[in-house]
């Protein structure tokens, strides 16, 4: 798909770049029909507005470093249906599962400023994320990755030990929850946690890191897609079951006292909670 500017995209999958695609779309239907010019004119100013907006914020944000870059792209380049069709992974995996530039960038701010040692991250993929949060941590800093997927896994840490900071990754091959109850039978906790695993899980993987103090006293909590490409605020019926999993997590977290948060429109949604009881 080419937009208004020019520019190929990858397939819509947030609420902006699927807005985008709907005004493109619209645009394109009012071409070839007989609408108004000042209506048609002010379709192309919207399209050019909100089209303009992603790729602005890339140019306009610290660019990534080439281990990082080097992931992604090989990344983009794994033939991921294959890999589900011939059994390597256990679940089907698409390159837009990736963070990306901007999302890898706010994380890494994210650890300077909360000055992060320990960092768990609940679904890794390949890596990205959990490279761009290493990048910020101090050398003996140190980062554990939850990753259901042995395939995935392996993958990933073949792109970390292109990386002066993979070293500070470690790699927890099992199912999230279960990683979850063995850190906290060891008492582990960390400074920051970021979540982008199972959305159906994403309840428990909350209830568990406060019930068990995975989360240190100042430490911060992340969570992806938690916008997941506006289901959560469309009507019920226009949800799959993620759509309506990510709605029930962003219930249970603004209902619990035990903390307070703030959902920020960053790529898919990535939502902020720290505890405060």
């Amino acid at each position: 798909m080419t937009s208004i500017v020019g520019k190929q995209t990858a397939r819509p999958i947030t609420p902006h770049s699927i807005l985008v695609a709907q005004l493109e779309k619209t645009l394109k239907l009012a071409q070839q029909s007989n609408i108004p010019p000042e209506i048609l004119d002010s379709l192309r100013q919207s399209v050019q507005l909100a089209a303009g907006l992603d790729p602005y914020l890339d140019d306009y944000t610290t660019p990534e470093s080439r281990p990082l870059a080097a992931l992604a792209q090989k990344t983009s380049q794994e033939d991921w249906g294959k890999r589900f069709s011939d059994r390597e992974t256990v679940r089907q995996l698409e390159q837009e599962m990736l963070s990306g530039h901007l999302e890898g960038q706010t994380l890494k701010m994210f650890v300077h400023m909360t000055k992060a040692k320990r960092i768990l991250e609940v679904g890794m993929f390949t890596g990205y994320s959990a490279l761009a949060m290493a990048e910020a941590l101090p050398r003996d800093g140190k980062l554990i990755g939850c990753e259901v997927d042995l395939y995935v896994a392996k993958f990933a840490q073949a792109c970390f030990g292109e990386s002066p900071h993979g070293y500070k990754i470690v790699v927890e091959v099992a199912p999230a929850l279960e990683t979850l109850h063995k850190l906290a039978a060891r008492k582990e906790s960390f400074d920051l946690i970021f979540i982008d695993a199972d959305k159906k899980e994403y309840v428990e993987y909350f209830h568990t890191i406060l019930d068990h103090h995975l989360l240190t006293t100042d430490g911060l909590i992340c969570v992806d897609n938690t916008l997941l490409q506006g289901q959560v605020y469309l009507p019920p019926e226009q949800r799959t079951a993620n759509g309506e999993a990510i709605a029930q997590f962003n219930s249970v977290v603004a209902a619990d006292p035990r903390v307070e948060q703030v959902l920020l429109p960053i790529r898919d949604g990535v939502t902020l909670i720290r505890r405060i009881a």
